[in-house]
């Protein structure tokens, strides 16, 4: 079909020029004999005039009709500033209807109102918006400047299997049937971290991929159950060879599509002090309202609950906030409340207010007049500040404060969104005891590398035993996650039977991995740098769904396709399935 111009092309410069473009209709406006047109294509949208000659031609036209246009492109009487083709628009001279269309199930226009049920449901349609489209074209744009940095720095891509075996230790696995071997079954990959470290042992030295993975895990509004990776596995480094691939990806990334210069080195914290300091292992950089740990302030305390809380092994922390306690009603504070019981296992906050150069709140009676001025001088309180306090279990009240910490600052507009903030979170717990199990699990996957100096822990001290895993968090997003790998056949027997695997059973679970352990395994680490997450911060939206083609909703149902959904008795008796209590919706 001819078309020699795209819409959103057309400049004062082309003034005079016979142009043919093709199109949705976006919008009509008839003026008796003039007809206005705003034809779209995916550059944008140029304003169609068709005069009293044309405009019987477009008299039964609506919008989402396709059109292919010829005519002459004319500067506009009334310049519409808002519009990159704001200043020309084109006179018609030839019109083709090209296709018809029904009225649109749902608003086609970069702010609409319809819901995200229905525009998830006619999802096609939903595409049509520019603000969904500029979401896949930048990450488009991030996998383009992937493949050329990380091919600028000797990696080879290489596609490996999205049937594999599973290996169920982390989330749940998607399970595929063998129709060939009845009663055996292949697994969706969790991500390709096996078949990377076989390729360092095969001598790839340097591996990438655009990798699709599948989790079948509980969703939240960052999260989809198949996702996308940009996989990275190198040999013969350590972390600091790890990180600066990955900063020059990033700073290549943020440089070419936002303009942003990041710093050579971004900035580490081993991941006990994020916790103490934020409360969080992904903590929000652009602000600060640190935690800070008060319990010096009361070692003497007269307080009851204070003083509990220390002899129990607990903690007292506090996060401060300036000039804004006059926006916390008594109704508001039990709201906080609320949420931090309901969250989190915390028995308590409470918080004080400094209003007319005197502390009020909560525990402003029974603390004495020396414990409430240090918590005056540790914070230099002033008036309108507020300050929220927990005594509990260290975990537990640095976890809650932090999650405040990220509440209030969202509801009081303190993160300053023109900051890029990264930061290496390193030096993770090997270990997290799973209560379900009854057992240690292993806290990333048991292919991490413990720290050289805490390999004694494995067994007399796992809680405490840190390891060579390391998370990027940008802006409060946990964006990538890694780690230095085992190489060592008898350390990695030793994990496994630190997280209560006999060899027996690691072999039946990772055999054909574990056998190549013993031809010679370079020391490797690296990466899976979360695609979605990434352009979900580089186009500040908040859902991931905006920066995927075809989501799923929170509950993992697909409404455009409508899955998943059942299947006939034929196709299961062919996979030697048997489904129970097979409960199909009534038509």
């Amino acid at each position: 079909m001819k078309r020699t111009n795209h819409n959103g092309t057309l400049r004062r410069s082309d003034e005079g020029k016979t142009v043919t473009l093709v199109g949705w209709v976006a919008k009509r406006r008839n003026f008796g004999s003039l007809v206005f047109i705003d034809l779209r294509d995916r550059s944008g949208i140029c304003q169609v005039v068709f005069d009293e000659n044309m405009a019987e031609a477009v008299k039964d036209v609506r919008s989402e009709y396709i059109l292919q246009v010829t005519g002459v492109v004319n500067l506009r009487k009334d310049p519409n500033p808002k519009l990159p083709t704001g200043e020309v628009e084109v006179l018609a001279k030839e019109v083709n209807i090209v296709n018809t269309a029904e009225t649109a199930p749902i608003t086609i226009a970069d702010n609409t109102d319809t819901s995200e049920d229905v525009r998830l449901k006619y999802r096609y349609l939903d595409l049509r918006r520019k603000p969904l489209q500029d979401n896949l074209i930048l990450r488009h744009k991030i996998q383009m400047i992937a493949r050329r940095v990380l091919d600028e720095e000797g990696f080879v891509e290489v596609s490996t299997p999205i049937l594999a075996r599973s290996t169920p230790e982390g989330a749940r696995d998607y399970l595929v049937p063998s129709r060939i071997y009845n009663g055996r079954f292949w697994a969706l990959p969790q991500s390709p971290q096996i078949y990377k470290q076989l390729l360092m042992i095969a001598g790839m030295e340097r591996y990438f991929q655009i990798a699709r993975c599948f989790r079948d895990e509980d969703l939240r509004a960052d999260r989809q159950p198949e996702f996308t990776q940009i996989d990275i596995e190198m040999s013969f480094v350590e972390e600091d060879d790890v990180f600066a691939v990955v900063e020059k990806l990033m700073r290549s990334i943020y440089k070419e599509l936002k303009d942003i210069e990041l710093p050579e080195h971004f900035t580490r914290l081993p991941w006990e002090e994020c916790m103490k300091r934020y409360g969080s292992d992904k903590p929000d950089l652009r602000f600060g309202n640190e935690i800070h740990n008060i319990s010096a302030i009361f070692a003497n305390t007269e307080f009851q609950v204070f003083r509990s809380a220390l002899e129990s092994g607990g903690e007292i922390d506090a996060i401060h906030f300036s000039g804004i306690a006059d926006q916390y009603s008594r109704k508001t504070l039990d709201k906080l409340q609320e949420f931090l019981k309901a969250g989190f296992k915390v028995k308590a906050l409470a918080w004080l207010k400094k209003e007319n150069g005197a502390l009020t709140g909560s525990i402003a009676k029974p603390l004495s007049d020396a414990e409430k001025q240090a918590i005056n001088d540790e914070f230099s309180m002033q008036d309108n500040d507020i300050v929220f306090v927990i005594a509990d279990k260290p975990a537990a009240a640095r976890t809650a404060l932090g999650a405040l910490r990220v509440k209030v600052a969202h509801e009081h507009n303190l993160i300053d969104h023109s900051r890029t903030e990264f930061l290496w979170v390193t030096d993770f717990p090997m270990f997290e005891y799973s209560e379900e199990e009854n057992r240690w699990v292993a806290a990333h996957h048991p292919f991490t590398a413990p720290k050289a100096e805490d390999v004694d822990k494995l067994f007399t001290d796992p809680e405490h035993c840190s390891s060579r895993a390391y998370d990027l968090v940008l802006n409060g997003y946990e964006l990538l996650s890694g780690s230095i790998r085992i190489h060592d056949q008898d350390l990695q027997e030793k994990v496994f039977e630190a997280i209560g695997l006999t060899m027996e059973q690691a072999k039946e679970k990772f055999g054909f991995f574990l056998e190549a352990f013993r031809y010679g395994t370079p020391p490797h680490g690296g990466v899976g740098i979360g695609l979605e997450r990434l352009t979900m911060v580089l186009a500040d939206t908040e859902n991931i769904r905006d920066v995927v083609a075809f989501p799923t909703t929170n509950s993992s149902l697909d409404l455009m396709s409508e899955s998943p959904n059942y299947v006939d008795d034929a196709q299961l008796e062919v996979l030697g399935i048997e489904v129970k209590d097979n409960k199909k919706k009534e038509a």
